[in-house]
Formats: C-alpha cells, structure tokens, sequence
C-alpha cells in the first residue's frame, strides 16, 4: 500500500501553493518566543529583587535550564506520538498557565521563593515539547509554500530575532514601569495567542505527514535521536559546542548580565534594553543571511560568527563599560550571531527524515541544554567568591577559544556541504524503508548522479538561544 500511495501522491510542485500556514507557524512562534524574552528578563529581576543574592539568581537559573534536559529528552517521542501541530497547542496553552501563576499567586497569597522555583521549573518543562513541535513543523510548511529550507531556516532565525528583540524591549518597558510581575502577564498572553495560530492556521494534514514512520519508530524514542546525532560527525561537533557555550550563556543571563545591570548600570530594567540591542542586531544579522549570506556559508564564516557574537559582550562588561559603549558592542555581536542559528538549522532540515526529526530535535535540545544548569549554578557561585569582573574575564576568554574551535575541527567543513543542499531546497528523504525505497526508484530516471551531502540539523531550544 505504501508503493501505491507514493504512486499517487502530488508532489511540492503539483500542489497548490500556500503561504498562509508557514506565516502563521512563524507568527506564532514570534509571539510564544517574545514571551519567553520576557521571562528571560523578568525572572532574573524577581529572583534578585526577593533575595539580593546571585546565588539565589543562579539556582533559579538552574531551575529554569534542567527542564531543558528533562523536556529534550521526553519531548520529542511525545510530540512524535501526539503529532507536531497538537504538540505545539497543548504546550502554549500549558506553559501559559504556568506563568500566569506566578503574579497571580504573589498578587494574592504570596509568592515564597520556593514557589517561584517550582512554577519556574513547570514552565521550563513545557518548552522543549513545544518548541521542538514548531521546529520539526517548518520544513513541511516550507514545502507547501514552495520555500527553499536555507530561506524558511534564515526567516525562521529572523523571527527568533525579533521575538528576542520585542520581548526584551516590552520587558524593559514594563519592568520599568509596572514591575516584572506585569511583564509575566503579557508573557503568558504570547502563549494564548500562539496557540490560537498554529490552531486556526496550520493544517492537520501538513502538521501529521510521514506519521507511519514515526510509529514505526516510537520504540527507538530519545535513543534513535541520540544515535542519528552520533552517526554525524557535524552534528557530533555542533552539539559539543553548543553544549559548552550554553554553560556560559546561561551564567550570562541568569547571573552576569543581571548582576550588571543592577550593580553597575543600576537600573535592573537595563536587561531587558541589554538584550534587546543584542536581539536588534541578530535580526539584521538574520535579515542578512538569509538575503545574501547563506550563500558563503561555511567553516570559516561560522567561526568568525561564533567569536564576534560570544568574546565582546563579555570583555566590554568585564572592563566595565558605560551603557552607552556596552550596546553598540552588543549589537554588533548580535548582527554576527544572527547567522549562526540559520547555518545550523539548514544543515539539520537538508538532511533528516520526517519520522525522526522530533528525536532529533529533542535530542539536540537535551543535549545542548545539558550544561545549563551547571553553568548557572557556577556563575552565581564565581560572582559571590571571585567577584563580576574576574567571572565576566574568564567567560570571555573560554567564549575566544571555544568560538574559534571550528578553524581546526575538521568536521565543521560539513557546513559547505550543507549549504549546498540546503540552497537547493532538497528535502531529507523519508524514515521508512519502503518510502526511501519508492523515492529512489523515482529519482533514479531523473536525477541518476545526483550528490546527496549528509550534514546534520541543529536546533537550540528557545530558551538557551541567549545572547
């Protein structure tokens, strides 16, 4: 039956063309991640504001990021079983809840700290499902619009920019303002209408293909995803150094960064404006990339991106520079961070299968999210004991050489190849043997010779995509 099937089937370029789903699918995604960029500000403040501690920052930092472990690890054979568009809408709806109890409890029985780290915790569970289900949605959406993957990749990054770029600033206008509890409640309005997109305005048909495969695939679970990462040399590399780079953002954004703005600028609402100007350059980065960029992709480009996005931000804070100075430093490492994201994301969409990509994804999102916790919790320890500008020095240094890694590790010359494919638009062949069989059997007519570069997709979970 599967023979037949794929017999009949229209292809991308029979089918009508439809836009609407992919731009409700970015919408959305700009409106949960804009709430997220609240939180990643809010949080920090409340934590800070309760306890006057970086400690304490740190291990609600390390409440916000083991989550990202636990929810990569489970999320994708969840979203995999339950479908990618179902996934997505319980997930908003659910984290939604969750925040919206935070200022609802302190503006009515109170809100221990003990409480906030739960509700923290809840919430940081419920991403990596979420977000890993509009992920794996992208490149069937992008096929229905008769999108290449390098530009759904490059306007999907876009919209992560923007969304970082609106929350921060909606955060550091509120908190200013009406505090960071009144921040939370517009965080928790993303959710709501996040799901009300992807539910009026994703497809079921686009948000369940390739639905076979996966059941075949449900026993393999987090363990598939594992082994698809270790069976690609690329994907090995980017997810180690990812892994080692969120260790450091994470103490970035849950200690440093609001230890600076409070200590040294301070003002706390100064975060919120910090992560924005960082947030405005990525777009433009993104913009950039996906405009002309993508076309020389590669090593090269990918180390000189990781270096000026990471090191500068960290020494310019470390030599305790005025706000005036640290935020066109952040925008410029921004606009070279805007590219990376788009990079990896198109070496992963060009090559995995449908029935594995929510493995995959949730896998990486384990993965790179697995140093998190730790990096917090050191961050909030390294402030107390050694002081700011002593942590914020080490951090750059480790971010110059880690950025600079991919000059000499072979493996990253997968980028090129990846580009390539991606530029293309090819789609990853399906799970399953009988499809993977049947596509051969029809390209063989058509495209006898053709090159196909295996080169892994990276996704960052939306909360460890910190600048």
């Amino acid at each position: 039956m599967s023979t037949l099937a794929s017999t009949v089937e229209p292809t991308a370029t029979d089918a009508p063309r439809r836009r609407l789903p992919i731009l409700a699918l970015l919408a959305a995604q700009l409106c949960s991640l804009a709430g997220n960029a609240i939180a990643l500000v809010a949080i920090p403040i409340i934590a800070l504001t309760q306890t006057g501690s970086p400690l304490a920052a740190g291990i609600a930092g390390v409440f916000a990021t083991v989550p990202l472990v636990i929810g990569g690890t489970l999320g994708g054979v969840l979203v995999d079983r339950f479908g990618y568009r179902t996934s997505s809408i319980v997930a908003d709806v659910a984290s939604g809840l969750t925040v919206v109890a935070i200022p609802a409890l302190a503006a009515t029985v109170g809100l221990p700290f003990g409480a906030l780290l739960a509700l923290v915790f809840l919430g940081g569970l419920l991403d990596p499902p979420g977000d890993t289900a509009k992920t794996v949605l992208m490149p069937d959406l992008a096929t229905l619009a008769r999108t290449p993957l390098a530009r759904a990749a490059g306007a999907q990054s876009a919209v992560q920019r923007t969304a970082m770029l609106v929350g921060a600033g909606t955060a550091g206008a509120l908190v200013a303002l009406a505090g960071p509890m009144t921040a939370l409640v517009a965080d928790a309005f993303g959710f709501a209408v996040s799901a009300a997109l992807v539910a009026l305005f994703v497809p079921r048909r686009a948000a369940t293909s390739d639905a076979a495969s996966a059941d075949e695939n449900v026993r393999g679970g987090f363990v598939a995803g594992i082994r698809f990462i270790a069976g690609s040399p690329l994907l090995r590399s980017i997810v180690l150094l990812v892994t080692l780079t969120n260790a450091i953002d994470a103490a970035g954004m849950t200690v440093l960064k609001p230890v600076y703005a409070t200590d040294v600028l301070g003002d706390p609402a100064m975060l919120g404006f910090m992560v924005g100007c960082f947030a405005a350059g990525a777009l433009s980065g993104s913009a950039i990339f996906g405009a002309i960029g993508h076309r020389y992709s590669g090593r090269l480009m990918f180390a000189t991106c990781f270096v000026l996005a990471s090191a500068p931000p960290y020494l310019t804070m470390a030599l305790g520079a005025p706000l005036p100075v640290l935020l066109p430093v952040l925008a410029v490492s921004g606009l070279a961070a805007g590219a990376l994201n788009p990079m990896m994301a198109t070496a992963m969409y060009s090559q995995v299968p449908d029935g594995m990509r929510a493995r995959v994804f949730g896998a990486t999102t384990a993965g790179v999210a697995a140093s998190m916790p730790l990096g917090a919790l050191l961050g909030g320890l390294a402030v107390e004991q050694l002081g700011l500008v002593p942590t914020l020095a080490v951090c750059a240094s480790l971010y110059l050489v880690l950025g600079a890694s991919p000059l000499v590790i072979r493996s990253f010359s997968g980028l090129t190849a990846a580009r390539a494919r991606g530029a293309s638009g090819t789609a990853p062949e399906p799970a399953s043997e009988a499809q993977r069989a049947s596509r051969a059997q029809s390209m063989q007519s058509v495209a006898v010779g053709r090159a196909s570069s295996r080169a892994t997709v990276m996704r960052l979970p939306q909360r460890a995509q910190m600048p």
